[in-house]
């Protein structure tokens, strides 16, 4: 008897003789574990019928619990049953420490879902009332809530694979911004001047184009979203079809009609609005602008982003009643752009350049001094002349307006041009307005283009070392990096209170939503990690260490653009944080 009692205890099924020989029952599952049933004093067999359910394991905790059904005369039959419902409490605590996986929400939902519906109407109510078992608590328990929760993004979830290593042959690249970026896992070369831009690069690439809206849209920029496929006759009327070369992607389609992939849309913007007849002359200026992606069949790409085949490019277009008004409209975008290279923090030169295959008669670019600038610039330090060399007389050497020779050349990478068009491309197109007489007129146009990646690549390349890259503050993919100490270390301890501020940063700091990310691989030293931190240009990295164990936590706060290192409380960090400006 006694070996059979010890079989059946070790065989995780216990007979129904077994529990009554210990008045208590047991629910029983295939995974050898079983859960003892609280309602204890049930010593007669009425109706019993323990179900052994079969249940999945997963990473080492049942996915469902294992529950127990009595016939339903036992309940009628057994009072006592009704007098110790409460017990059912108790059960749910004896699962919250067996099966910690599980929170009290789910518990209590389980609850609901189960055991409500397993009990007899007359039971089932009085524990509906005792546990809250309502319906209408239930549809309010797993309502979704309308606010969308933002998570604090992983630096092991994210996709950023490095693609070249310590030693490894850079080849060609022999600019600093294409090797960091393929370094870094921002970027991943497609085929000769394509690329990949990979999650972290994009989200630069996204914060630059919101600032871009933000100031054409300041001066009265309208948003629009043009064809790439352009149809030939437009560019065979304005005669560019033969001018641009073989720049210009050509194709045919099915149909044997002609099209080229967009290098830019004077034509097709002017085709626009000449469709537009009754366009008033109290509807100017307007300024129509996109951000898309654009084609040049460059002979040989190079330089990563800066120069290739396919790359993104704002390109506004402003159309207004007159040369006066046209000029005016040339300087507020000059100025435009002024500030947005100010915003970034670059130094910037605007130089005096030619109009190349664009057209006009007037004519700006915007530069970033480099050396590996494939633009030669000249300036004057006695009055602030600058050219491109374009526009300057072979053999002159003095400036063209004091006459002081004076003159330094350096190089520059173009990141903006811009063009007084006048009525090149709209008397074509009659694109025309209705004037304060009544009369059709044909407008005045200007053209500006920016280079957004190449915004970008530029940035890079001027602002970063050999070993780190180094973003304009706006621009970098997050804000803050916080680092939790190694796992197992002394000072382990502190892992989940550097979880816990990283989502307090986001939740408490409007400025930083969605700009803090958790570097959760624990594996790695802090030094370690560190280092790829400041090779990533995170602008600010919070280490979590031993000194955030202290009564007063205190963290370690490394400012990447100056190198500065801080001990900053909570409240001291939080305060330093609130000046980060973002995008």
């Amino acid at each position: 008897m006694a070996s059979t009692q010890n079989a059946e205890e070790e065989s995780g099924f216990p007979s129904k003789r077994l529990a009554i020989r210990h008045k208590v029952h047991y629910v029983g599952c295939r995974s050898h574990n079983f859960l003892p049933c609280v309602y204890k004093g049930c010593s007669e067999r009425i109706g019993l019928q323990p179900v052994f359910k079969p249940c999945r394991h997963v990473g080492g905790v049942y996915s469902k619990l294992c529950m127990f059904r009595w016939k339903w005369n036992f309940f009628f039959k057994s009072e006592q049953i009704i007098k110790n419902k409460y017990h059912f409490l108790l059960l749910l605590l004896l699962i919250i420490i067996i099966h910690e996986a599980f929170t009290m929400e789910s518990l209590l939902h389980l609850c609901r879902g189960k055991a409500c519906a397993l009990l007899p109407r007359s039971l089932s109510k009085a524990c509906r009332r005792s546990h809250n078992c309502h319906p209408q608590a239930s549809q309010c328990s797993t309502r979704v809530s309308s606010k969308p929760v933002t998570l604090t993004p992983l630096v092991s979830r994210l996709f950023q694979p490095s693609n070249l290593r310590e030693g490894q042959d850079m080849g060609d690249m022999t600019c600093r911004s294409q090797r960091l970026m393929m370094q870094a896992g921002l970027i991943y070369s497609s085929n000769p001047g394509c690329f990949y831009y990979l999650p972290a690069a994009l989200r630069s690439m996204e914060k630059l184009v919101r600032l871009i809206d933000e100031e054409m849209q300041a001066i009265g920029g309208q948003k629009v979203d043009m064809p790439a496929l352009c149809g030939a006759e437009l560019w065979k009327q304005s005669g560019r079809w033969e001018l641009m070369g073989k720049e210009m992607f050509r194709l045919r389609d099915r149909h044997n009609a002609e099209y080229c992939l967009g290098p830019t849309h004077e034509e097709a913007v002017t085709d626009l609005l000449a469709s537009q007849s009754t366009l008033s002359y109290k509807q100017l200026p307007l300024l129509l602008y996109q951000v898309t992606r654009k084609f040049r069949d460059e002979q040989k790409p190079k330089f990563g982003l800066l120069r290739g085949r396919e790359f993104y490019m704002k390109d506004m277009y402003s159309f207004d009643i007159s040369e006066e008004a046209a000029l005016h409209t040339y300087r507020s975008v000059c100025h435009a752009y002024s500030r947005l290279f100010d915003r970034l923090g670059l130094r910037w030169v605007q130089v005096q350049a030619a109009t190349g295959n664009i057209g006009g008669t007037l004519s700006h670019e915007f530069h970033l001094p480099a050396d590996i600038g494939e633009d030669r610039l000249l300036m004057c330090g006695n009055c602030g002349f600058s050219a491109n060399v374009e526009t300057v007389e072979v053999d002159q050497t003095d400036c063209p307006h004091c006459h002081m020779i004076d003159l330094t050349e350096s190089k520059g990478i173009e990141l903006g041009h811009t063009f007084y068009l006048g009525t090149k491309y709209s008397k074509v197109f009659n694109a025309t307005f209705v004037n304060a007489q009544n009369k059709p007129t044909v407008t005045e146009m200007g053209c500006f283009g920016l280079g957004v990646n190449r915004i970008l690549a530029a940035s890079i390349e001027v602002l970063s070392s050999e070993e780190s890259i180094r973003w304009p503050g706006l621009l970098a993919p997050y804000q803050v990096c916080i680092l939790p100490p190694k796992k197992g270390s002394k000072a382990s301890e502190a892992i989940n209170l550097a979880e816990d501020l990283a989502q307090s940063l986001g939740n408490s700091l409007p400025n930083l939503k969605g700009e803090v990310v958790l570097d959760d691989r624990t594996q790695l030293t802090i030094g370690k990690r560190l280092k790829d931190a400041n090779m990533l240009g995170y602008p600010y990295v919070v280490v979590v260490g031993h000194k955030a164990m202290e009564e007063q936590p205190v963290f370690e706060v490394v400012c990447q653009h100056n190198g500065e290192t801080m001990f900053l409380s909570k409240d001291a960090l939080l305060h330093f944080l609130t000046g980060v400006e973002t995008i």
